[in-house]
């Protein structure tokens, strides 16, 4: 335990007794005594992993600081599972590993849905463990909090088309990056073409916000394979064809609607890849199979380091996770603290407004720096963390 920078909070290891499957908490940093990140649960994940995964968090809280605003940033952590969350046993994981983080999700840590677990799915597990709630940690530091709970509730109660507000707020915000790098590029959005991995709640919801606008989709991957169409994907009809993990009914296709592998979804010809599935999907070897200008992550950590070097060397720009997928986390505070109310068009245009003055910011001083636009977020965070350090003890 340490309190430089580089070394977090806290960080710990939990085993089930009864499958003997791992699950990890880390704790980057606190503020106000509390932390922010979700939990997410798939084979394979490791303490590593989650390590990176709760320091990104710290960036995203810092990012959405607004000394004007009701929500305060908090610390970040990340909470991880390895368990395929389809395995039969992953409920009962899910639970046990509840129950044994409830006195730091009941002190100090803030969570929710992510990569393989939906909202729902986590309350009913936190219930089952004693949990008040993913969330309960927070409660201390709300005016009304009888107010605040109730406001939330709304919005996680509001659909707009058939997807509930808390699953299209993440993506409206990755949609708006996306927008962003086009505007500042002078290119239309009307033709534009897009290649997304992942149909979930992250990646179905960017691709609606993105055929809205007038993008064309013309290659969407989920776990059975990549779906592509030249001309375009019906987005809607596979939005509503999808199960619970994102998958995609293949009876919804279209005669010309193409059925490809699974890793087809990367060289699609497209100007803007979208991977917004699982990390490290982007590697040293398969970025050379990139076609597009524009890298926007919406998962977490999907592009390897060494690959973004070589994507950069060749013209090709990432808008890095820590920016691009904030606004979910964003969301759920500021309708917590009531700097937005539970309504639909509030929430975007103001998921809008916020995300693309930071995509704003980030590639604006990514362009003065003569650096990437990672850096320039990075940059911004540091720039920021004086203020919070001596109003709010970042560090603490």
């Amino acid at each position: 335990m340490s309190g430089t920078p580089s070394t977090p909070l806290m960080s710990i290891t939990w085993t089930d007794h009864v499958t003997g499957r791992r699950g990890y908490l880390v704790v980057d940093r606190l503020v106000r005594g509390v932390s922010s990140g979700g939990l997410r649960m798939r084979a394979g994940c490791t303490l590593e992993e989650v390590t990176g995964l709760a320091q990104g968090m710290t960036m995203k809280e810092a990012l959405h600081y607004n000394p004007e605003a009701r929500y305060i940033p908090l610390g970040g952590a990340k909470g991880g599972i390895d368990c395929d969350p389809q395995d039969p046993e992953a409920y009962g994981v899910l639970v046990r590993y509840l129950r044994a983080m409830r006195p730091y999700v009941e002190s100090c840590w803030t969570t929710g849905e992510d990569l393989g677990l939906r909202q729902d799915v986590v309350d009913r597990a936190a219930a089952e463990a004693g949990l008040v709630s993913s969330i309960q940690a927070v409660y201390p530091l709300l005016d009304d909090e009888a107010t605040a709970r109730k406001r939330l509730a709304d919005a996680f109660a509001v659909e707009v088309d058939g997807i509930g507000l808390d699953e299209l707020a993440g993506g409206c915000g990755v949609a708006e990056a996306v927008l962003v790098a086009l505007d500042r590029a002078g290119v239309p959005y009307a033709g534009t073409r897009v290649s997304v991995q992942g149909l979930g709640t992250m990646g179905g919801a960017t691709t609606r916000f993105l055929a809205r606008a007038g993008l064309r989709i013309v290659a969407v991957a989920d776990v059975k394979g990549t779906l592509a169409n030249p001309d375009g994907l019906d987005v809607e009809a596979l939005l509503a064809a999808r199960d619970a993990f994102g998958t995609v009914d293949r009876a919804a296709l279209r005669p010309g609607d193409a059925e490809l592998p699974g890793d087809a979804w990367l060289a699609a010809d497209a100007e803007v890849l979208v991977p917004a599935a699982v990390s490290y999907c982007v590697d040293a070897a398969n970025q050379q199979r990139i076609k597009a200008r524009w890298i926007v992550e919406a998962a977490n950590m999907p592009v390897l380091p060494e690959a973004e070097q070589l994507l950069a060397a060749r013209g090709v720009t990432t808008l890095p996770d820590v920016v691009v997928n904030s606004g979910t986390n964003a969301w759920w505070w500021w309708t917590l603290f009531g700097d937005i109310g539970a309504e639909a068009d509030e929430a975007f245009a103001h998921i809008r407004r916020s995300m693309r003055a930071l995509i704003e910011l980030m590639l604006a001083r990514a362009d003065a720096d003569g650096s990437t636009p990672r850096r320039a977020a990075h940059a911004i965070v540091a720039d920021r963390l004086p203020e919070l350090a001596d109003r709010f003890g970042w560090y603490r």
